[in-house]
Order: structure tokens, then C-alpha cells, then sequence
């Protein structure tokens, strides 16, 4: 190869690097910095919450058990219960019913209007099913207490724009991104009436924390980005929703002291698109998934052996505080 010919490859290397860099940084440097070091001692409010978290998990995954369209019955008593845990908040209670396979299946959904912008809504959701019948503790037991705590921190609040909080059904395979989805469901009737929805969260696997070195695992090429302790919570949106994931990172870190990571990648990422953010995404929503990154980490996901031992509820509520401070940031002008 001549000179000549070898400094315009050169250079041209050098430019798709450059901008390969630039695309990378754009989907994976987020605002503030993460929290580390020893976490500090249990607040006076987190150690009730932390029991308040464990008992809605147990309630779920021990009491009930199973509870999808192959679980009838425990499907039915998960109903039950996070209706009654939304009304011992102080909220009115709405149901959305439709059914798959002559089974009713329910998202139940509470809501706290919105003032000066109620016309824009924030949603934080969460899937109560279960993968057949396995207990499911952290998938997702875990998300649905963090979505009744959530709740029930926010039933004062004055927020600007509408907040509602929703207890999905059927997000688990076999009707993961069908038309039995739950949350698809949802998002397309919030779509024909014309709403404007700004912000949307799932809650999705949220209770597993490690500080072990490579308990973190990551699709390539992302172990070279992020951490290899499983120590941190999750913001994951695809492309569309980076603005929402470094809004929240950015709130997040500003208001809890917990680690933290945060991602806005093209949506075809294994594991991108694994909960109910997935549906919003389909009629035009933002939508970010908050989670502790499950098979990634959890090794037992999906499986008998998730059960409500394996979660650490003392990270869990330190997390569900953050939450509640960003949640406020998102209501807020």
C-alpha cells in the first residue's frame, strides 16, 4: 500500500472510531455521578419500609404463589390483594378486564390528578403475574411491593402532572410483546383516548444486589462500559427515551445514596426491551425500565428456586426512596 493510501485509511479508521466513541458515549454517559462506598446506616423511615417491601413479597410469591392464566386462581388473589393494598392508601381503585382463553385477566390502575399540567401523565407500572406458576419473588413480586410503597409514599403529593400507578397482567411468556400483553393493552387504550403520556415506569426485577466481583453480567460489548458488581440499580430506555433515562438518572443520584447505572440503547439489545416499558414504546411513549438487570445477575430467574429468601429488602427500600424523589421530579414542571 502506498503512503498516501495508508494516511487516508488511517484516517478514515480514525473517524468511524471517533464517532463509533461519540455514539457509544451518547447511549451510555449519564448525569451525576453513582454513589459508592459503604452504604450508610438504615434510615428511621427505611427500616419499616424494608418490612413493608419483604411483607408485600411474601403476600405474593408465599401466600399466593402462582398466579398467571395457567394459575388461575392465584392470578384472582393477586387482584385481591394489590386492590386492597391501592385502597388502603386512600385511592379509588379502576380496573381494566379483558380475557385470554375464558380467564379474566385485570390491570388495576389508581390515580392522583394532576394540576397546572394534568393534561400530561406519568405512569409507574408494574407486572403482578407470574412465569407459569413459580412463586416469582423478584420477577416480579419485588417491582409490584416497590409499585404499593411507591403509592403509598406519593398519596400526598400535589404533583403537577397526573400520576397514576398500574399493576400489570401477562407480561411473562407466553404472552410477552403479543396482544395479550397487559401493558400493550393498556398503552393502546391510553393511546385512542388521546392521552399524553410523558413518562413511563416499569418496575421490573428489582431485588437482587451483590458486591461480589463478576456478578454482574452484561450482552457484549456492554461488560467493557459498566461495572462488574451487581451492586447498582438500573435505567435502561431504548433510543427514544434517553431523555427520560438521564432525567431519571439524573434525579436519582442527586436524591439517593445507592449505586446507580443507566442506559438509552437501540431497542433490538438483548434484554432492552424486557418488561412493560416495551409496550409503551409501541404507540410513541417514553418509557424506561428500573430493574437490577434479572438473568444478568439473578441466577434464578425464572425458575422455583425465586422465592422471596434471595432479596436483599434493606437495598430494595433504600432504592424505593430514590424513586419517590424522582417520581416528584417527574410531576413537577
Amino acid at each position: 500500500m502506498k503512503l498516501g493510501s495508508l494516511k487516508t485509511a488511517l484516517r478514515t479508521l480514525t473517524v468511524v472510531l471517533l464517532l463509533l466513541a461519540g455514539f457509544v458515549a451518547f447511549m451510555t454517559v449519564m448525569p451525576g455521578r453513582s454513589f459508592s462506598g459503604p452504604l450508610p446506616p438504615l434510615t428511621s423511615l427505611e427500616k419499616p419500609l424494608a418490612a413493608a417491601l419483604e411483607n408485600h413479597v411474601r403476600q405474593l410469591a408465599e401466600k399466593i404463589g402462582g398466579r398467571s392464566v395457567v394459575a388461575e386462581r392465584g392470578l384472582a388473589q393477586a387482584v385481591d390483594y394489590i386492590g386492597a393494598q391501592f385502597s388502603s392508601a386512600g385511592f379509588a381503585c379502576r380496573t381494566q378486564t379483558f380475557e385470554v382463553h375464558g380467564v379474566p385477566c385485570r390491570n388495576l390502575e389508581i390515580e392522583l390528578a394532576g394540576g397546572a399540567l394534568s393534561n400530561e401523565i406519568v405512569v409507574i407500572g408494574a407486572h403482578y403475574d407470574s412465569v407459569l406458576a413459580e412463586p416469582a419473588a423478584n420477577d416480579n413480586a419485588s417491582g409490584v411491593a416497590v409499585l404499593l410503597e411507591l403509592a403509598r409514599l406519593s398519596a400526598d403529593m400535589h404533583p403537577a402532572r397526573t400520576l397514576r400507578f398500574v399493576a400489570f397482567v401477562n407480561e411473562e411468556p407466553p404472552y410477552f410483546q403479543t396482544e395479550q400483553m397487559g401493558s400493550l393493552v393498556y398503552a393502546r387504550a391510553c393511546q385512542a383516548r388521546g392521552e399524553r403520556i410523558t413518562a413511563m415506569l416499569a418496575l421490573e426485577t428489582m431485588g437482587c444486589y451483590s458486591e461480589a466481583e463478576n456478578s454482574q453480567h452484561y450482552p457484549p460489548p456492554f461488560h467493557l462500559l459498566y461495572p462488574d458488581r451487581g451492586n447498582f440499580i438500573g435505567f435502561i430506555g431504548n433510543l427514544g427515551s434517553r431523555s427520560l433515562v438521564r432525567q431519571c438518572v439524573r434525579s436519582f443520584r442527586a436524591h439517593a445514596q445507592f449505586p446507580s447505572e443507566g442506559g438509552a440503547l437501540p431497542g433490538f439489545i438483548t434484554g432492552v426491551g424486557w418488561s412493560d416499558h416495551w409496550a409503551f414504546w409501541q404507540v410513541g411513549y417514553p418509557g424506561v425500565m428500573v430493574t437490577d438487570t434479572a438473568p444478568f445477575r439473578y441466577p434464578h430467574y425464572h425458575l422455583a428456586s425465586d422465592t422471596p429468601d434471595k432479596l436483599d429488602y434493606a437495598r430494595l427500600a433504600r432504592v424505593t426512596l430514590g424513586l419517590r424523589a424522582v417520581i416528584e421530579d417527574l410531576t413537577q414542571p
